[in-house]
């Protein structure tokens, strides 16, 4: 799933219409594709995704259903999917809109998860998923991220949502200040991280 104003046509350099988001997306493709595997790409913008949790999608998550049809469509794709990477940047600290909406939308009581009488225990709906990954793209330092901030982001994503619900394979790349960095470097960082997502998924 990609979360970016400009979308997934956005990866390659080329100013006023290039993001590092998109292309650390493609590279994560190159290498899902080249360990032999299909991709099914989410462009959140290119979707016209609404993140928005509107009354009449609240009345429907209270009877365990969806009303945003995007978001059924997306639920049907997510029941087909072996893995989940998500791919966003880093603004305020958190998640962009769209990628909170997919979580408050998408993964709809009673059909991702559901809650028996025992409060705070999930039950899994998506066990086909063995696992999540984020890639995300910041200005923070790390150090500071982890240590000053307390690690907000993976706070929410993984001990908040998806371990919650009984994912339990989680990893996180995160691609600090890119535009700090030569061409050089980023170049390194994109080859690295088609690597690194081939041998994940080999």
């Amino acid at each position: 799933m990609l979360d970016h104003p400009y979308g997934a046509g956005a990866s390659e350099n080329v100013p006023h219409n290039r993001s590092y988001t998109a292309a650390l997306a493609a590279a994560a493709m190159r290498g899902v594709r080249g360990a032999g595997h299909e991709v099914d790409l989410i462009d959140l913008i290119e979707d016209g995704f609404n993140p928005v949790m509107t009354k009449d999608d609240l009345a429907r998550w209270r009877l365990n259903s969806v009303v945003d049809p995007v978001a059924a469509g997306y639920q049907r794709r997510l029941m087909e999917a072996d893995h989940l990477v998500f791919a966003f940047p880093v603004w305020w600290e958190s998640m962009p809109a769209g990628t909170k909406g997919f979580l408050d939308k998408v993964l709809t009581k009673g059909i991702v998860y559901s809650e028996p009488d025992k409060p705070g225990l999930f039950i899994n709906g998506i066990k086909n998923i063995k696992s999540v990954s984020l890639i995300t793209v910041m200005s923070t330092p790390s150090f500071v991220y982890r240590w000053i901030l307390g690690n907000p982001l993976p706070k929410v994503m993984f001990r908040g949502t998806f371990r919650k619900i009984g994912v339990k394979k989680l990893r996180w790349f995160s691609a600090v200040d890119p535009a700090g960095k030569t061409l050089e470097a980023r170049q390194r960082q994109l080859q690295e991280t088609e690597t690194q997502f081939a041998q994940l998924f080999s």
